[in-house]
């Protein structure tokens, strides 16, 4: 039986990634990994590593992507193999198409799937996450969405739930962990940097299927600058891809030794990296994502409804 390797991932500092014409060889201290070639769909290298050219050629002959992060998980840029089509048309397409269409259709579904979630997180847990207003707040916040017309108007708002989402959510987390609301780079809690490093792995599997169709990534639709059409796609499918597996590790089985506070940042333990790569691989959904941006391809060619599913 041939086993698929959708992406992999190389966090943290000092792996040397290299290749044979048909093996992948990613060697971090002494544990080494081999990859088949013809598997690897997606390369995600996060941090400071070695990566040998030939490693780059036989990745891209055999049609694998490779996304480069800072150590924080912030985007650096893709390489890509050479596309088999010219993208321009689409790219065209996608200048034209009425942005407030669809940047209220992802805030709005963004704010269903994180009610959604942490409406789950009450059941499953027996708690009370929300204080007296804020659920319905946040309802009436998904409704009236649908009425606003400038970006701005649907910005702010997407802003502001997103927002109390995390507040929200960190009040069923050990107070000890510092963590309290979603924080700018660099972090200084481990949630923070756990959040981040599954939004990177998100994020370089979401923007291979998005070039892959012939997006623009750059041409957002709720956010704008680079490479915001990902940060678009994404955000609805976090809740149940990403956040998930972070809040459910830094609640149960995070320990002091699986990270390090440092005065500039926090620094992630390789033993917990791997953990929590291992619980991203089985959360994030590639047919999902492929589906979504499907639905955008189709709505922008067509005209036809953009569906956003979580």
């Amino acid at each position: 039986m041939v086993t698929e390797y959708p992406w992999i991932s190389v966090s943290g500092f000092g792996a040397h990634i290299k290749s044979t014409p048909r093996t992948l060889v990613i060697q971090k201290k002494n544990i080494i990994e081999e990859y088949p070639l013809p598997e690897v769909k997606t390369l995600l290298v996060i941090g400071g590593h070695t990566l040998h050219t030939t490693a780059v050629l036989n990745l891209l002959r055999h049609g694998a992507c490779i996304s480069f992060f800072e150590a924080d998980g912030t985007p650096a840029g893709t390489i890509r193999p050479n596309a088999d089509r010219n993208l321009m048309e689409l790219y065209e397409f996608q200048k034209t198409i009425p942005r407030q269409r669809f940047a209220v259709a992802l805030a709005r579904t963004s704010v269903q799937a994180r009610i959604f979630f942490m409406e789950r997180e009450e059941e499953l847990n027996n708690i009370r996450l929300f204080y007296e207003g804020e659920l319905e707040f946040l309802r009436k916040g998904r409704e009236e969405l649908a009425f606003l017309i400038k970006l701005d108007e649907i910005r702010r708002l997407h802003r502001l739930t997103s927002d109390m989402y995390y507040e929200i959510m960190s009040r069923n987390l050990p107070a000890d962990l510092g963590f309290r609301r979603r924080g700018s780079r660099p972090h200084l809690d481990p949630v923070n940097a756990m959040l981040s490093f599954g939004y990177a792995m998100l994020f370089g599997n979401c923007i291979v299927a998005a070039i892959g169709a012939g997006l623009d990534p750059d041409g957002g639709l709720l956010h704008d600058g680079k490479d915001s059409l990902i940060h678009d796609l994404i955000d609805p499918l976090k809740p149940a891809m990403v956040d998930t597996v972070v809040f459910r590790l830094a609640r149960e089985s995070l320990h002091e030794e699986d990270y390090e506070l440092t005065p500039g940042r926090c620094i992630l333990s390789d033993d917990l990296i791997r953990e929590l790569t291992a619980r991203l691989h089985a959360s994030i959904n590639p047919d999902i994502i492929n589906r979504l941006v499907i639905s955008l391809v189709t709505s922008i060619r067509t005209g036809s409804e953009f569906t956003v599913q979580y």
